[in-house]
């Protein structure tokens, strides 16, 4: 078992976009959720309004179902829409493939993942298609669904033009496709584009709109942009234990979260300070950059004393085995300017 690590000793700004606490916009939301009373089990009026404010950001009609976690979301989504016998195709750096310990399996009742080596973090269509196959063969799980991650986890952002490609493929191969979007509005805001362009009109069945890296407490949502998809999803989430309660805590945050444009001006901020992050890094001919920054997340190779400085002064990477590896920083909505200049600061100068 691997040690603990004292993160009450650590310096864990850069580590995760998963470290910082809520913004204010979604905490002032769930206090005035907390007034009074509400029907319990996403019967509320903050839920029912939820529906109405996602359908206007995404150009239409779409059916919104919060949860807790973005592993629940990812898995039961692709619950949703895959048999208990079908292949889910992703990039082997996925998410759901490598970081959620087995639960889109278990959730869909044994789908099987096939991982796909695509170039960097991205899925190619020429792979994806030379993939998918096994048809009607009994002996074979069957083509279901492409899951893409958007932002990728090698922090890259699918272009409108590859996710059209993609979907266009498992289209024609009468396959589903899902986009992980737990750095939804990071890649959103770094394409420019709408959030109805990023998917349903690239081609997207449904999405997990991830929320809690940017901003909220513990909050995501799964989006259906097909009301046929819906299938069984409304007992899934009860079966699995996140049909919550009070879930009105729960579309509060995302309320709070999508209002006023709260989640664009995140992950515009977490973009730019990666951005200065990643320049101030490559400024030296010591530093490579293991994968372009075009989000909040910044690949690089360190020089074992960089990382030895690093590990001095306390700060907490995402890896732990450095020398020789790429180490990932993280920024979030609420990164300074000046927390930025402080680690550069600290690698250089030392």
């Amino acid at each position: 078992m691997n040690a603990k690590i004292n993160t009450k000793r650590k310096r864990v700004k850069f580590a995760s976009d998963n470290v910082t606490g809520a913004c204010p916009e979604v905490l002032d939301a769930i206090i005035k959720a907390n007034d009074g009373i509400a029907p319990p089990y996403g019967n509320d009026e903050i839920s029912d309004v939820l529906q109405e404010k996602f359908s206007k950001i995404f150009e239409k009609d779409v059916i919104v179902y919060p949860t807790a976690s973005g592993t629940a979301s990812n898995a039961l989504a692709l619950s949703a829409i895959s048999p208990s016998f079908g292949n889910i195709y992703c990039h082997k750096f996925s998410h759901i493939n490598v970081d959620e310990c087995g639960a889109p399996e278990f959730y869909t009742g044994g789908a099987k993942l096939v991982p796909l080596s695509g170039k960097d973090g991205k899925i190619t269509v020429d792979e994806l298609n030379d993939n998918i196959g096994g048809f009607g063969i009994v002996h074979h799980t069957q083509p279901s669904i492409v899951s893409i991650t958007q932002a990728t986890e090698t922090g890259e952002v699918y272009t409108l033009d590859q996710i059209r490609n993609i979907s266009e493929i498992a289209h024609k191969k009468k396959l589903k496709v899902h986009m992980d979007g737990a750095r939804f509005a990071n890649a959103l805001v770094s394409l420019d584009v709408t959030p109805a362009e990023m998917t349903w009109k690239s081609g997207i069945d449904i999405l997990s709109f991830g929320a809690t890296k940017n901003g909220c407490i513990a909050a995501e949502a799964i989006i259906i942009f097909n009301k046929e998809l819906v299938g069984n999803l409304p007992f899934l989430l009860k079966r699995s234990g996140h049909l919550l309660s009070k879930m009105r805590f729960v579309s509060a945050q995302l309320d709070g979260y999508i209002s006023n444009d709260v989640w664009l001006k995140n992950a515009r901020h977490a973009n730019l300070m990666a951005k200065k992050l990643s320049d101030g890094l490559v400024s030296s001919k010591q530093v490579k950059l293991e994968y372009p920054t075009e989000a909040n997340e910044v690949f690089v190779k360190l020089p074992k004393k960089m990382v030895e400085q690093l590990i001095t002064e306390e700060y907490m990477m995402s890896n732990e085995e450095f020398d020789g590896k790429t180490v990932r920083l993280v920024t979030s909505w609420n990164t300074k300017e000046k927390e930025v200049e402080e680690f550069l600061k600290t690698i250089f100068n030392n």
